[in-house]
């Protein structure tokens, strides 16, 4: 036994300051999650609460703590819905739909969802789409015409692309490489 109190709601990933703090003071356990949380990565605000309710702090001090911090910066939903389809999009080749249904599961509200992903135009979604089926088209070399267009068109889709756009792009680079796409749109 280490002769420290374990109080509940303590995890092994609980800092050793959040442990130190008295039980009677929620408020300052709150903040201190709060801050240790922020200082990786950016987070919701519904993740925040989420990780202060599996900690046990009571909703009211909760939503006081939450509160105060959107008030001074430190939690931003629509800064980070901005740059997480930002990034998602750039870095992963993620198409709108799929950064929606992202930014959903981390508790953003619709219209902050739909401001960010807006920021995507249509054009640029395409450019992407056609930089991932590039990259991808020379693996599929040597297979035949209808198993690439299944290959290429499901990674498209799986990253949430529309399925129109996904077969336009993937047809386009396949007669870029002299494939013969005649009878396609008939089959798919």
């Amino acid at each position: 036994m280490t002769g420290r109190t374990e109080w509940p709601g303590d995890s092994p990933d609980s800092s050793r300051a959040e442990k130190e703090l008295s039980p009677q003071d929620p408020a300052e356990r709150a903040r201190a999650i709060c801050l240790r949380l922020l200082t990786g990565t950016p987070r919701t605000r519904k993740q925040l609460a989420d990780a202060l309710r599996k900690r046990e702090i009571p909703d009211e001090v909760a939503e006081e703590i939450l509160s105060r911090f959107e008030d001074v910066g430190l939690i931003d939903d629509a800064a980070f819905a901005g740059a997480w389809v930002e990034s998602r999009h750039h870095g992963r080749g993620l198409a709108r739909r799929a950064l929606a249904r992202e930014l959903r599961t981390k508790g953003v509200e619709p219209t902050l969802i739909q401001e960010a992903v807006s920021r995507l135009d249509s054009e640029q979604e395409e450019a992407t789409a056609r930089e991932l089926v590039d990259r991808k088209l020379r693996a599929t070399r040597g297979l035949e015409r209808d198993r690439r267009l299944r290959r290429l068109a499901g990674m498209l889709a799986r990253k949430g692309y529309p399925e129109g756009m996904a077969l336009r792009v993937v047809r386009q680079a396949l007669e870029a490489e002299g494939e013969d796409t005649d009878g396609l749109d008939e089959s798919y």
